[in-house]
C-alpha cells in the first residue's frame, strides 16, 4: 500500500507538468536549456531566502513573514532571469528552429515558468514523498493523523508547478509590454497562495486552500491564453477533433 500511494502521489504531482515538457519542451534542445537554466535562477531565490532567513531573526518565529520574504526574492529572481533572456535575446532568435513565430515570446516565458514550477516541486514535495513510501506512514497536522495528507501535498505540488508555469506567461508579458499590473498580479497571487497553505497547519484546512488555489490557477489559465492573443475558435476546433475520434 505504501508504494500505491508514493507512485500515485508522485504522478498526481509531477505527472501534469512531465505530459507539457514531453508534448511542448523536451523537442527543442534550446527550450530545455532555458528550462533548466530558470530552475537554476529558483535555486538561487531559495539561498538568498535562506540566508535572510538567517539574518533576521524573528522570521524564524513568525512563518507568515518568511513566506511573504520567500515570494519577494522568488520573485525577483524570477525577473533578473526576464532580464537575462531579454539581454540573450539576439543570440536565441538566431537559433531557434521557431523564429518567424509569433508565439515565441511567449514560449520562452512559458518554458522559463515551467522550470521554477518544477525545481519548486522538487524541493517542496521530495521529503513528503519519500515519507509516503514508508511502512504504514500518516500525515499529521496538529498532532492528529489525517489519512489524505499525501494525497493533498500532492495536489497542492502539482498546482503550484503549473501556477509558475502560467506565471512566467503572464510576469514577462507584464514587462515586455509594460502593463506592470500583470507583474503585480502575479506577486499578489502568489502572496495568496502562498499564505493560504499555513491553512494546512489546522485540522481539515487543507481542502480551503486547494479549493482557493485551483480557483486561482483557472484564472491564470485563462489570463495567460489572453495573452498569447489566440481565439478561442482554437479550443471549440481541438474539441470538435477529439469529439470525431471519440
Amino acid at each position: 500500500m505504501a508504494l500505491g500511494t508514493f507512485f500515485g502521489c508522485l504522478f498526481i504531482s509531477f505527472g501534469p507538468v512531465a505530459a507539457l515538457f514531453f508534448l511542448t519542451v523536451a523537442k527543442d534542445a534550446q527550450d530545455v536549456i532555458v528550462l533548466i537554466a530558470s530552475g537554476f535562477f529558483w535555486l538561487l531565490a531559495l539561498l538568498f531566502s535562506a540566508l535572510w532567513w538567517l539574518i533576521v531573526s524573528p522570521l524564524k518565529d513568525e512563518l507568515a513573514f518568511a513566506v511573504v520574504f520567500s515570494v519577494l526574492f522568488q520573485e525577483g529572481f524570477r525577473y533578473l532571469y526576464f532580464r537575462l533572456l531579454k539581454k540573450a535575446d539576439a543570440g536565441l532568435v538566431q537559433l531557434s528552429v521557431s523564429v518567424d513565430s509569433p508565439l515565441r515570446r511567449h514560449k520562452l516565458a512559458y518554458v522559463s515558468g515551467m522550470g521554477f514550477g518544477i525545481v519548486q516541486g522538487i524541493f517542496a514535495y521530495t521529503n513528503v514523498l519519500k515519507e509516503s513510501a514508508g511502512a504504514g506512514t500518516v500525515g499529521f497536522i496538529d498532532g492528529h493523523p489525517d489519512q489524505y495528507f499525501f494525497f493533498h501535498s500532492a495536489l497542492m505540488t502539482c498546482c503550484f508547478i503549473l501556477l509558475h508555469t502560467f506565471w512566467g506567461v503572464m510576469f514577462y508579458d507584464g514587462f515586455n509590454r509594460k502593463k506592470y499590473i500583470h507583474a503585480v498580479a502575479v506577486v499578489c497571487m502568489h502572496w495568496l497562495t502562498s499564505l493560504l497553505t499555513l491553512l494546512n497547519q489546522q485540522r481539515h484546512s487543507p481542502a480551503i486552500a486547494l479549493v482557493i488555489n485551483y480557483l486561482v490557477l483557472l484564472v491564470c489559465v485563462g489570463w495567460s491564453y489572453h495573452i498569447t492573443g489566440l481565439p478561442l475558435s482554437n479550443l471549440s476546433a481541438l474539441f470538435q477533433i477529439r469529439a470525431k475520434r471519440t
